[in-house]
């Protein structure tokens, strides 16, 4: 019997918002497996994109850096006709784009709500959506959606409007995964809890607040970028070939 490897070679990956933290992470291990990969974000401006595609390339693997407004189906068309046109092929999306507002939902101003509702859940519709129609056309491909602890217990910290995103792409995940699996195509989700990454730095950057947070998970820290590299290479690789509408938790035991 054969062991399914973790190698990604000769994959082509879209990586939204990786630009930096779990996005970043992501790319630059799809890459360290073999994989070429675009990464897409909507901040361009600072040049942390580019700078990613660049340690891409410098690992041997082709890269390209789009920038994208995952909210406006035309900018989502247009990354993936770029990305076809210049490898041919999509194997692997990893929606990964999200922003955060924090303000009790009695209080939240509709235009926040939209702002995250669209980023975090219509954003990863529209980019599965337009993946798929090559993937089907493959016979093949692997959707992975980054979702959160927050989509399947709430929290209280004012995270309401991302919380709903996040338990959205939960089902969403699901309900990709029945629509597209006669394709051959594979459709999971992450839910990390709290991540060393810019959106939770408040968080973490504040010693009192991150030793409380640390004391109600079971392996006793919060999560590292690096701790959901292994999770994202093992959906997108053959290692995981018969699953498909499940969320991986990533939290260090804190939702067991």
């Amino acid at each position: 019997m054969s062991i399914p490897s973790l190698s990604l070679m000769g994959k082509i990956a879209i990586v939204t918002g990786g630009r930096r933290g779990i996005g970043r992470a992501i790319a630059l291990a799809f890459a360290e497996a073999g994989a070429d990969v675009a990464v897409a974000d909507k901040v361009v401006e600072d040049g942390e994109l580019e700078a990613v595609a660049k340690e891409i390339q410098r690992l041997g693997q082709r890269s390209l850096a789009i920038p994208v407004d995952v909210t406006r189906k035309a900018d989502v068309d247009n990354m993936v006709q770029r990305v076809t046109d210049e490898f041919h092929a999509i194997d692997i999306l990893v929606n990964n784009a999200a922003i955060i507002t924090e303000e009790p939902l009695f209080e939240a101003r509709e235009d926040n709500w939209d702002r995250v509702i669209d980023t975090n859940l219509k954003g990863y519709f529209l980019c599965a959506q337009a993946v798929a129609k090559k993937m089907i056309a493959q016979r093949k491909g692997i959707v992975i959606n980054m979702t959160s602890i927050g989509g399947l217990q709430g929290s209280k910290t004012g995270l309401g409007a991302y919380n709903t995103a996040k338990a959205g792409v939960i089902m969403l995940t699901r309900e990709l995964a029945w629509d597209l699996g006669k394709y051959n195509i594979r459709v999971n989700g992450i839910a990390p809890g709290v991540v060393k990454a810019e959106t939770s730095r408040a968080l973490w950057s504040d010693p009192e607040l991150l030793k409380q947070r640390e004391a109600i998970i079971p392996l006793g820290r919060i999560a590292e970028t690096s701790d959901i590299v292994g999770p994202a290479l093992f959906l997108a690789s053959e290692a995981s070939g018969h699953i498909t509408g499940h969320t991986i938790v990533v939290d260090g035991g804190e939702t067991a």
